[in-house]
């Protein structure tokens, strides 16, 4: 029988494991929402104690070893030790969340009540700054703020939208070799947030992480600014990919081939029906940048590329190949194009698919358990074959999404593995 970490490598390599490869929390795109967590903790009969935000952006939790074990997942993380808000998570302190749930959260998470039921954050938890982030009452995730100061498009300056990228001291080196130890402990396949080359994703342009943040930070003036400020757009990249590359040469010094994947990039180029980023744009203003740091990793490591991407994104899948990312996540087959069968005749020999297990917006948060266990055995069916597919569900499972669903999706992977 393979071992975690060997069963990730086959399934990236397009050779057929011995099972599915599962991840959840390898990344933090495939993780869960705390209260998710705590209930698979509590069904389990794991031992009682709070989850750890690992993103307090979203509140996705932790997918500890025990927890791990039980679900069956071959993945483990390894973080930088900065968050979107600009506080470390090395350590942690507890909180009672608006759902009365006790979680694990940064010592510089200090929110402070809006006065209608909700929460504000602030940046690097520095309560003398306008807050960069908002819980309204009856939620669960924090939202940015925009915070853009006039801008003159004649006077712009790169550097200003180049400020929250910065060189990985020795400590932050330290604290992700840790977790890249720990995950080869465990004989997982350990998988590197790798900073800096999510090129305008949107959690990045508010700059939610600054005190003072400059530059483009407003959503639509950013998306719009490829086509309006193309030179700009360019050479804040170009300088970031400079960033990335240094970044990764660090990290690779540090860790080397403890890890198995780099995550390089969150930034999504389409929605639910369409594309943000046309083939053409995407080929003259991302592509080089995105190669360039591919091109680096693949001539000097053995690690693969995940790229995350949300949406319809089917037209770019070519050029993703192109650019020379391995792997594809959260490949969302609710979106528009996105049928599984077709994504995995057309690209299977080339991508691999990091995701795309079971529907996050309609079948596991509110079908049946039946229906969850269907799903998941189909789309194991069609994925698997071959290698190239690790199963995760689409993005991040969402808070009140039943516990029983998500112990269905579980089962019917051990059932598809043989293992029930």
């Amino acid at each position: 029988m393979m071992t975690h970490r060997e069963r990730v490598q086959a399934s990236l390599n397009h050779k057929q494991p011995d099972k599915v490869a599962v991840d959840f929390g390898g990344i933090n795109d495939s993780t869960m929402h705390v209260s998710c967590i705590e209930g698979l903790r509590e069904y389990y009969g794991l031992e009682k104690r709070p989850v750890t935000v690992v993103d307090v952006y979203i509140m996705a939790g932790m997918i500890e070893e025990d927890l791990a074990d039980v679900m069956g997942v071959d993945t483990a993380c390894a973080f930088p030790k900065g968050t979107m808000f600009g506080f470390p998570r090395d350590k942690v302190k507890e909180w009672v969340n608006p759902d009365g749930q006790t979680i694990l959260v940064p010592e510089g998470f200090n929110p402070q009540p809006d006065g209608k039921g909700g929460y504000f954050v602030h940046p690097q938890g520095d309560l003398s700054i306008p807050p960069s982030g908002h819980m309204p009452a009856k939620s669960v995730y924090f939202d940015a703020i925009i915070r853009q100061e006039p801008f003159d498009d004649d006077d712009l300056d790169p550097e200003d939208n180049l400020e929250e990228w910065t060189l990985l001291d020795d400590d932050n080196l330290q604290y992700i070799k840790a977790q890249a130890e720990e995950g080869c402990r465990q004989n997982r396949s350990v998988i590197l947030a790798a900073p800096g080359m999510g090129l305008g994703d949107a959690a990045d342009i508010p700059g939610v992480g600054l005190k003072h943040p400059k530059g483009i930070r407003n959503y639509t003036d950013w998306y719009m600014s490829p086509l309006l400020r193309e030179d700009f757009v360019k050479e804040v990249f170009d300088r970031q990919t400079d960033i990335a590359i240094e970044n990764l040469r660090r990290i690779n010094e540090t860790c080397g081939d403890m890890i198995d994947v780099a995550f390089t990039c969150a930034t999504d180029l389409s929605h639910q029906h369409s594309l943000f980023v046309s083939p053409e744009v995407f080929r003259e203003v991302y592509m080089p940048y995105y190669k360039r740091a591919n091109n680096w990793i693949h001539e000097n490591t053995n690690w693969k590329i995940l790229k995350h991407n949300c949406g319809a994104v089917r037209p770019l899948i070519p050029l993703l190949i192109e650019s020379g990312f391995d792997a594809l996540n959260p490949v969302q087959t609710s979106a528009d194009g996105m049928d599984p069968q077709e994504l995995k005749n057309e690209f299977g020999r080339d991508l691999t698919f990091w995701g795309g297990g079971v529907d996050t917006q309609k079948v596991l948060p509110f079908g049946t358990p039946e229906e969850v266990r269907e799903q998941v055995l189909r789309r194991c069916e069609i994925f698997a074959k071959d290698g190239g597919f690790i199963f995760n569900a689409v993005h991040i499972i969402q808070a009140n999404t039943p516990v029983e669903n998500i112990v269905a999706m579980i089962d019917a992977v051990k059932e598809f593995n043989g293992d029930m």
